[in-house]
Parts: C-alpha cells; structure tokens; sequence
C-alpha cells in the first residue's frame, strides 16, 4: 500500500469563528485519522525522530500502538519519558525537533508525531479508568522551586522513585507559564489541571503563593529536612525597549497582558482584573508569546491588531502554525518595522483630563535587512528618514523575558550569567551542593519541551546524588 506523502490535517475551528471566542482552535485527530496517519510511520530502525525529542520518547514504539489500536498502550510509552504529554502534543514545537528527524520527511511530509501524542493523552484522559498508584517512599525530601514545566517534570520523575516531592509555586494556581502564559485557545487549562492532579496523586505536594527567596529561603528549605532543590523558577521578567512613552498607560509587557487573560480571567464580561478589549493594538515582537498576545487582543474585541516585527516574514521566530492561525484570523503583519517611540495624549490646559497620558500611537521606522549577525541572522538596519505612526491605543510588548533575580539575591553563592540566568553543570547542578537548576530560569525563555528535558537531567542527577547518601 503506497504511503500518503503528506500528514493528516489538523482539523479546526473555522478563523471567522475562532477568532471570537476563547475555545481551542486545533481539534485533534479522531481514532480513525490517527490510526491512518501512525501506518505512514516506517518504523526506522535508526529512530532519528527520538535523537530530536528532548526528553527521548521511544516514538516509533508508541506509534506501533497506535497503529494496533491499542492507545493505552501507546500511552504508556510515551509517560515513561514524559510527564506531560496532553501538554506537548499541543504547544511543543515539533516541526523543529522529532519531526525534522522523520525518515520520511526526506521525501514527504514528516509523520505528525504531534498530532498522535496529543491524540494518545486526550484518549487517555477521556478513557482510562486506571488509579495512579505512588510508589513506596524511599525516605528522601526534595524541594521544586516552581511549577511550570521543569519543575513539573522533575517533580514527576523523582516521585516515581518513591522521593517525597514538595513544589513551590508563587502563584496561586499551579502550572507555571502553561497556566498564566499560554492561552485557553492553544492549550485548555483543564488539560494543565489534568496533568498536575496525576502528580498529586504520584504523592507530590503542590504549595501555592509561596515565593521562594521572600516567603522562604533556599537555605530555610534546607533547614526544613529538604535534601535536594530543583530550581525551575522560570524567566518571568520582562523585557522593554527602553524607548520613550513605555510608561504611558496601555502599554503592557506580554508577561502581564496574557497573565491578567489567561490566569486572572480577564476575558471575562464582567472580569475583576482590568484589561484592555476593543481599539487598536500593536504587539511588538515576532515569537510565540508575541502570535499568543495578539491573538488573545483580538479575542477580547480589538478592532485591529498589528504585529510590529523589525525582521521580514520569513526570519520569525515564532511557530509557522502560530503565524498561520494569526494571519487566518486577521492579524496584520507590520514586518521589517521597528518601534522608536510610544506616542501619549496630552491636554495641557487640562490637567485632569482622563485620556492625559493614555497611548495615542506608535512610531516605527521601516527596516532593511544587512549582513548576517553573530546568530546568523541578516541584521535588521533602520532606513533613515522612514517614520511614520501606526494609530493605536495599546501597546504589548512581546521581546523576551529573563530570569527574575530574587533567588539570585537571596542565596549565597549562587552563580548566574550575564543575562541573570543560573549557571549549572551538564547534570543541572549550580554553584551550591545540593541545588539544581533547569528551564528557562537557567536558559532565558525556550520551549516547554526543553525545559521538560531540563528538568528530567536534573531529577536523575537528584537521584544518584541522594542515593549515595543511602
């Protein structure tokens, strides 16, 4: 039987629909299309798609389930490497990881590894009756500083060894930035509380709106019986641009916008959080978070909203789906542009006036691209004498994050970089015995998966640490 040379398509809901409502806009494969699309595996026996994967999934074993139709089975496969497979399927950026490995994507499209791990969890979480059982404990206390997706998954690895495991979490809702940063349209917060429920039950405790370096020290987590700490605190700082009229109001950084809507239910009709919905809007940046911002702007009623991104089309970072799903839905695209001024209303002759020091617009230069930079990306230059202004009453800013400096601060001996991230060894170690490090605290923001990864070396680091102690 010859092979489809390309994937399945994700169905979803249709862009004039989905851009008004806060419902996730990929479907997911039924049973009978994720059993078609795992029979284009070829069951390599050089599993290339594995070396890509961060957290080493045996794929071309869990797509043989599939293909039996045996699901749980398939399900099985994947948890043994990954804690957090409903959330991978749908926010990992597979096309530049497993899938660009596929054997078949010589020739045709990749297997859409992906799709099928989003379609073996949501199987899974619909069907299975099985109890999580945890392990027997092993009589070893280990802390986790935050619960986004390293602390997560070290947190998940070690308490199937039978480690009691306590995780810290700032917030009053655990998840990390899968919960305050990632909106309901790309990845449902039931599927998140899914997830952090089967690692209550692996016995693993969740301590909420604690912060670690203010209500508590490391070196107090020390004092407390804690034989080991996972620092997977995140990056959650936000970047500006330091360009006149980043004070005005409405002008958000992305980290507060999407927290206010996706963790403080801004999106509501009657919210208790205040957020921008309707007028204009321009989103500055190019990645995911920035495509997020936009998207979740436009949901809660904007008009029109701009993607003010000083490279070109094809030099955006963020996710091709994400890009395609933004520009279905109407989100326009102000490439090789850059902003050098936030514009503000001033009425000198009254000084009450409400709208005073409220955004009016947003100057922008228009940009060429030069030679390749250290990354190898052409070099964005300004074309003198090209301003202009887009109209506009919200500005978001989407240009990074880094590390927040509080634990740095508050723990003696902890080395960082000097973008404030922490330093460690290849086993996640820092500067202090004892404390590990990984994700994005560690790295500036990447992807979930990669923290997921982090966070898997740090727990078996853990381990052969504390076993020895035995």
């Amino acid at each position: 039987m010859p092979i489809n040379p390309k994937k399945h398509e994700m169905p979803t809901q249709a862009p004039e629909v989905r851009a008004h409502n806060f419902k996730e806009v990929a479907l997911g494969y039924d049973m009978e299309t994720a059993v078609d699309e795992a029979k284009r595996c070829l069951n390599c026996k050089t599993r290339p798609c594995v070396q890509g994967c961060p957290v080493n999934i045996s794929i071309p074993e869990f797509i043989s389930h599939i293909k039996n139709e045996d699901f749980e089975g398939a399900y099985d496969v994947i948890t043994k490497s990954s804690s957090l497979p409903a959330v991978c399927g749908r926010v990992c950026p597979q096309e530049s990881q497993c899938e660009s490995k596929c054997t078949l994507g010589v020739k045709f499209e990749p297997v859409g590894i992906g799709r099928l791990e989003r379609f073996v969890a949501d199987w899974h979480n619909a069907n299975s009756k099985a109890e999580v059982v945890a392990p027997e404990p092993n009589g070893h206390k280990v802390a986790v500083v935050g619960s986004g997706p390293s602390g997560l998954t070290c947190a998940g690895d070690l308490a199937k060894k039978g480690y009691k495991v306590a995780v810290f979490e700032a917030l009053h809702t655990a998840g990390g930035v899968l919960v305050y940063g990632i909106p309901e349209f790309r990845l449902p917060k039931s599927i998140v509380a899914k997830e952090v429920e089967g690692l209550k039950a692996l016995g693993v405790d969740i301590d909420t709106n604690v912060v670690i370096g203010k209500t508590l020290t490391i070196d107090e987590l020390f004092e407390r019986g804690y034989e080991a700490v996972f620092v997977g605190s995140g990056a959650g700082l936000p970047n500006f641009m330091n360009i006149p009229g980043e004070a005005l109001k409405g002008v958000y950084s992305a980290n507060e916008f999407l927290t206010r809507s996706n963790l403080m239910k801004a999106y509501l009709d009657d919210p208790d959080t205040p957020i921008m919905k309707g007028g204009k809007v321009a989103v500055v940046g190019g990645g995911n978070v920035a495509m997020d911002a936009a998207r979740t702007a436009l949901r809660l009623g904007a008009e029109h909203v701009y993607i003010v991104y000083r490279r070109s089309l094809q030099e955006l970072p963020a996710r091709k789906e994400e890009v395609e799903h933004a520009m279905e839905e109407g989100i326009d695209f102000q490439v090789l542009n850059n902003p050098v001024e936030i514009l503000g209303y001033n009425n000198p002759e009254n000084p009450r006036d409400p709208k005073n020091g409220c955004v009016t617009g947003i100057k922008c230069i228009k940009m060429q691209l030069g030679e390749p930079d250290a990354k190898g990306r052409r070099r964005p230059i300004p074309i003198e004498g090209s301003e202009f202004v887009l109209d506009v009453d919200t500005v978001i800013m989407a240009i990074g994050t880094s590390p927040n400096p509080l634990i740095k601060n508050t723990t003696k001996g902890l080395e960082v970089n000097a973008h404030g991230g922490i330093i460690v060894n290849e086993d996640g170690l820092t500067s202090r015995e004892a404390v590990y490090a990984g994700g994005d605290a560690v790295t500036g923001a990447a992807t979930v998966i990669s923290a997921m990864g982090a966070g898997k070396v740090a727990a078996k680091a853990i381990d052969e640490f504390l076993s020895k102690k035995n």
